[in-house]
């Protein structure tokens, strides 16, 4: 009697990963930005390539860190490159090819939607080209309305082209977070102008929010219909911006190298106000960052590392990531098997999930500070600046970035990649999961 042959299905090919394909993109971004702003048409000829390549890599990653004065050493044309940069990398890269693929009629395969996935740091497919339009939409009515507004300020200083361009430039550079100014002080001239003081804050606190959060806002239209991440995001960022708020205003209001310099209280108002929001990885600043107090310092380092929210022009640990860290530690305290918020419960993997994203970001900005500090002997809290600025892509400095030698700048341009790649990344093999064919026995391990 023959034996039944039994045919087994051919080894299906895998290709590479979504992070690593997402991650490829945005070094891949970065190369090319690199060689356009590094031709003679982009700069005033003191601009070499590995310049042109971190500030590539700064805007891309959405950080504003700059080696190169943006304003005086950049032409229009290599300005214009730069803000395209910052468009391209803050509103994401996928975005825009799913975008192009929709526009021209070409269908968009599985793979494209999985790297997609990582890039929005979503769980699942569906609604995804939803979330893109969504973003796209958010993003296109912010700036122009940034725009417009912060032509009342430029305009009448500058004149109507010239104007219209920086209003253009510093609208897109503040709603994708990305803190590059087209001035050698950033927004110092600009501390107490209202419109200034408003319309930039409004502009990086939207892009900071998430695009899911702006659309359930205009969906909603009722805090009781907002979904649990919404209200979450709007409870942890108003939180975090009136502690920041009161926080520089009393520690800096009689430093004459800060507050204490300005000639009135609404002044020192304004500048309070701004420096309290910026730290959310808006990276632009209207007083001097090196002359903060170091405790001033320590609180800008923690509102860097905490960042804005997903699915946002932000970066950093996200403010949910905080919030569910505070409700765990909070439920560990009062016995609680179950964390419970706005009348909704979180997951064990939630928890598992943020203690995860949270000791690898801290990880990687201790593994920065040390290995910048062996090649570069400065101030250890402005190396720790830097390396936290780098990592949340907030772009605040006080000033050892322009030290630092072509080590360092690796370093730093390491970091801004992990700030704004590694955590999508992260988030891919957290959402992997896999089931232990072993269980092993219970053990005790004593802690704390």
């Amino acid at each position: 009697m023959k034996r039944p042959t039994i045919k087994t299905a051919p080894p299906v090919e895998r290709g590479l990963p979504p992070p690593l394909i997402l991650a490829l993109l945005y070094f891949s971004s970065i190369f090319v930005g690199a060689l356009l702003l590094w031709m003679p048409m982009s700069h005033t000829g003191a601009v070499g390539f590995d310049d042109a390549f971190f500030t590539s890599a700064s805007a891309v990653t959405v950080t504003g860190l700059a080696v190169v004065d943006t304003g005086s050493d950049l032409t229009v044309i290599g300005q214009v490159i730069l803000a395209l940069l910052i468009q391209l990398g803050g509103l994401g890269l996928m975005a825009f090819a799913v975008l192009l693929l929709s526009a021209l009629g070409l269908p968009v395969g599985l793979p494209q939607r999985l790297v997609l996935r990582e890039d929005l740091n979503q769980r699942s497919l569906g609604g995804l080209a939803i979330i893109v339009r969504t973003i796209m939409l958010v993003a296109l009515v912010c700036e122009l309305a940034g725009a417009a507004l912060l032509s009342f300020v430029f305009v009448p200083d500058l004149g109507w082209p010239m104007g219209l361009w920086h209003a253009v430039f510093h609208s897109i550079s503040a709603f994708n977070n990305a803190g590059f100014a087209l001035y050698s002080d950033s927004l110092s001239g600009y501390v107490n102008d209202p419109i200034i003081n408003l319309t930039i804050p409004a502009l990086f606190i939207l892009g900071g929010l998430g695009f899911v959060v702006v659309g359930d806002l205009v969906r909603a239209r009722s805090w009781r219909r907002l979904n649990l991440h919404s209200k979450l995001m709007l409870t942890g960022t108003l939180s975090l911006i009136l502690l920041g708020w009161v926080g520089f205003a009393a520690l800096e209001w009689t430093n004459p190298a800060t507050l204490g310099g300005l000639p009135d209280t609404a002044s020192r108002l304004w500048a309070s106000w701004f420096q309290a929001v910026t730290p959310r990885t808006a990276g632009f600043n209207t007083i001097d960052t090196g002359g903060m107090h170091d405790s001033t310092t320590l609180m800008t380092m923690s509102l860097m590392l905490v960042g804005g929210g997903s699915t946002s022009t932000a970066g950093g640990i996200k403010v949910t990531t905080l919030i569910v860290l505070l409700i765990g530690t909070v439920a560990f305290f009062r016995r609680q098997t179950a964390l419970h918020v706005f009348g909704r419960s979180l997951g064990v993997e939630d928890v598992m999930k943020v203690m995860a994203l949270t000791t690898i970001s801290i990880f990687i900005v201790l593994a920065g500070i040390f290995f910048i500090s062996i090649s570069h002997d400065e101030e250890f809290l402005d190396l720790a600046f830097e390396a936290t600025s780098a990592f949340g892509t907030v772009g605040l400095s006080r000033g050892a970035t322009g030290e630092l030698d072509g080590f360092g700048r690796a370093v730093i341009i390491a970091i801004m990649f992990l700030g704004r790649v590694g955590p999508l990344t992260l988030g891919f093999f957290l959402a992997t999961h896999s089931r232990p064919r072993v269980r092993y026995p219970k053990g005790d391990v004593y802690l704390g």
